[in-house]
């Protein structure tokens, strides 16, 4: 077990056999023994194993291990072998935190279920309007912008995983099972925006799975539609938008955009899925967006969203003395000078966190 722990940290930290190595002062053939679970590290080794890797000793001690299943990355293809690893490595660590948590808190470990009113099966673009909706109204949404989107699947049962992730990895998000549990990862620094069309769009291969009757559907653009649908509804684009448009203002589409964290470039697209804009409008929109660069990077950035259960309920189980100080910042991954900083709300650290 521990062998298995310190490979997945070396391999979330990115570092090879031979750096890290170098780091704790032992040739990598020992440290490949230790991966291996052949030997084991003294005490001395293990402290610094845990300063070269960034975590808290205890980590190596963890006992339940889990693995992914139903691993599906959206990335494109110059996402490095490493950086895959590390991807995956830094989800585990953050799920395995995150269910031995919640082993404390079984009442609020909901698991996923999709709603039982939504039987429609979907043969057309239309299909995928209805089924949208009807997953709103499961979840009470209404059809008005939804807030928090990690908030709103997390508390339908999905773990929500950030991850660091280098601008140039083309990393796109992830999806997977943990112990059962859905697990969506977005990038902690990309903007708000992406990061709520993808976790819709994955959402949406959950509700679609099954569902597509119709063979023209193709099922990474009928999980763009739902994405789309699920954050902008057909009947409140219709109602800012209205029936009909030869073009749209790019300041409307910047406050809409605001209001309801689709972009602009989503607005455009559902304004084209509902046939507000017919295809040569819809054309020449796009156009415009590529003249002015809006395609990869738009003028307005939707601020990024957090993940807040998961840390409520460390800090939670700390005030009812169910972990120590220690455990709360081994599961919060941070030294525990930051975690009582943090736990005092400390002027210093609530600068920094802005």
């Amino acid at each position: 077990m521990l062998g298995e722990r310190l490979k997945r940290a070396r391999e979330a930290s990115g570092l090879s056999l031979r750096d890290l190595a170098a780091r704790i002062g032992v040739s990598h053939t020992l440290l490949s023994q230790f991966e291996k679970g052949q030997k084991t590290p003294d005490s001395g080794q293990l402290i610094r194993l845990a300063r070269a890797l960034g975590v808290r000793s205890e980590y190596f001690l963890r006992p339940a291990a889990y693995s992914l299943e139903g691993l599906e990355f959206r990335k494109r293809s110059n996402l490095r072998v490493r950086d895959e690893k590390r991807i995956r490595a830094e989800v585990l660590d953050q799920v395995e935190r995150r269910l031995e948590l919640e082993g404390l808190f079984p009442a609020l470990a909901r698991g996923f279920e999709t709603p039982s009113s939504l039987s429609k099966q979907v043969a057309r673009e239309g299909d995928i309007e209805e089924l949208a909706i009807l997953l709103r109204q499961a979840w009470g949404l209404g059809l008005g912008p939804i807030a928090d989107m990690v908030d709103t699947l997390e508390g339908q049962g999905f773990r929500v995983v950030m991850v660091d992730v280098d601008p140039s990895a083309r990393f796109d998000g992830l999806t997977a099972e943990v112990g059962g549990h859905p697990v969506v990862v977005v990038g902690r620094e990309w903007p708000g925006d992406r990061q709520r069309f993808t976790l819709a769009h994955e959402l949406g291969h959950r509700i679609l799975a099954g569902r597509l009757a119709g063979e023209q559907l193709e099922e990474e653009k009928a999980c763009n539609h739902f994405a789309g649908a699920f954050l902008a509804p057909r009947d409140s684009v219709l109602e800012a938008l209205g029936p009909k448009r030869t073009w749209l203002e790019p300041q409307e589409l910047a406050l809409l955009k605001e209001e309801y964290g689709l972009s602009m470039l989503g607005w455009v697209i559902r304004a084209r899925q509902l046939e507000i804009l017919q295809p040569s409008n819809y054309e020449r929109m796009a156009r415009y967006f590529s003249k002015h660069g809006w395609r990869t990077e738009e003028p307005r950035t939707y601020p990024a969203e957090k993940a807040h259960l998961f840390p409520q309920m460390v800090y939670r189980a700390l005030g009812e003395d169910r972990i120590s100080e220690s455990k709360a910042a081994e599961l919060l991954a941070v030294p525990l000078a930051e975690l009582r900083a943090q736990r005092n709300l400390d002027a210093a650290y609530a600068a920094a966190d802005q």
